[in-house]
């Protein structure tokens, strides 16, 4: 870890109180702002600032998953199942990460992405809808955090961002549930991240102490809102969200291009 970064107390609780926020409206982990934050706002080296969003990301993902699970908001098999696969894609991801062309591997995500904005606005799952357990349900819900975290490992993304819409579409999920397990499904994969991060010195432990403290103490205000918006203009919320990280992720591009 680069001793000489060492941002202070109130920018990296701000920093936290937005992935917070963000956490419990949309059932993701938050790096897509806290990566961001820390690299260009405080100036922490890229790597560091994603392994310490990584970190920061563990006990958010605990008090939202608490959160949403009080509730009843969280399918808890499902989950499970997502857990398994995302943290075995995600070793897998970043294997592949020097040997794949991963600028067409971006190209395609963001083609996903573009195509899951444009289905927010259309499609809007009810709230009673809930994700039909059985073999074949299992078996897909692996694959799908297998893929996810190919992707997490290949190109950075939060598994939040694929896998609600993911639940929301073709597992039939409410948006509830799909933000409550996304949210559950992360904790393990953040616990095997940061414990790699660690050992290669890529984690600022304290910046992440208190990026998460202010993230805990606010996951339950994103979450109060997610409950108290409608399920179209959550999608609507969720969707212009999307177009900022497919924003991000063309300007990087067009950027390197030059």
């Amino acid at each position: 870890m680069n001793q000489t970064v060492r941002p202070g107390f109130f920018p990296l609780l701000l920093v936290g109180i937005a992935g917070g926020i963000l956490s419990g409206l949309f059932g993701i982990g938050g790096g897509t702002i806290i990566v961001p934050a820390l690299a260009l706002w405080l100036s922490m080296p890229q790597k560091l600032s994603a392994g310490t969003s990584v970190a920061a990301i563990l006990p958010t993902a605990i008090v939202g998953a608490t959160t949403y699970g009080l509730q009843g908001h969280v399918d808890w098999i499902a989950g499970a199942c997502l857990a398994i696969g995302i943290v075995l894609g995600a070793q897998l991801g970043a294997a592949l990460l020097a040997k794949l062309p991963v600028g067409a591997i971006q190209w395609g995500f963001m083609v996903f992405l573009a195509i899951v904005i444009v289905s927010l606005w259309f499609v809007v799952p009810q709230r009673g809808d809930e994700i039909e357990i059985n073999p074949l349900t299992v078996s897909l819900l692996i694959v799908t955090g297998f893929i996810t975290g190919i992707l997490s490992g290949l190109l950075g993304v939060g598994g939040g961002v694929v896998v609600v819409p993911v639940l929301m579409f073709f597992f039939g999920s409410s948006d509830l549930i799909a933000k409550g397990t996304s949210l559950l499904m992360m904790i393990p994969g953040s616990i095997s991240g940061t414990i790699g991060n660690f050992r290669r010195q890529n984690v600022d432990l304290r910046a992440a102490a208190i990026v998460g403290l202010g993230a805990c103490v606010f996951v339950p205000v994103g979450n109060l809102f997610a409950v108290l918006v409608d399920p179209f203009w959550g999608n609507v919320a969720f969707s212009l969200y999307l177009v900022f990280i497919l924003v991000q992720m063309l300007v990087r591009k067009l950027r390197k291009k030059k």
